[in-house]
């Protein structure tokens, strides 16, 4: 659960930021292994995918509105689908031999709408 949202200083202090991060450092690592042929394919696109996560919740954090950081959540989430989707199709080509980052996605979406329920009470 995050913490009073009153008392967070900084996106730094969001716990969903901080497994958001660790997820973009296992997409990273996921990837190293995937052909060269999908360096600016599949690869590239999964990693921006992970990196707007932790960058869309930084960002919509560091708005003046609560409205504004709803609106950041919610991309933040369709990342995730994205990702969801992308190791769905490294799985069918081969590429991973299975998804065992769902667990921590998952764990991720929750935080998220978790975070976008307590901020929707503010409004």
């Amino acid at each position: 659960m995050e913490r009073d949202l009153n008392r967070v200083s900084s996106f730094r202090d969001l716990d969903v930021w901080k497994k958001s991060m660790e997820l973009s450092v296992d997409i990273y690592n996921i990837t190293q292994s995937f052909p060269s042929t999908e360096l600016y394919g599949l690869t590239s696109q999964l990693r921006r995918a992970a990196v707007s996560v932790a960058s869309n919740i930084a960002e919509g954090s560091g708005r003046s509105s609560t409205k504004e950081f709803l609106q950041f959540l919610n991309i933040a989430n369709g990342s995730l689908a994205e990702i969801e989707t992308q190791l769905e199709l490294a799985y069918r080509l081969n590429y991973i031999q299975s998804i065992e980052i769902q667990p921590n996605i998952n764990h991720i979406r929750s935080m998220i709408f978790g975070l976008i329920r307590s901020l929707r009470k503010k409004l």
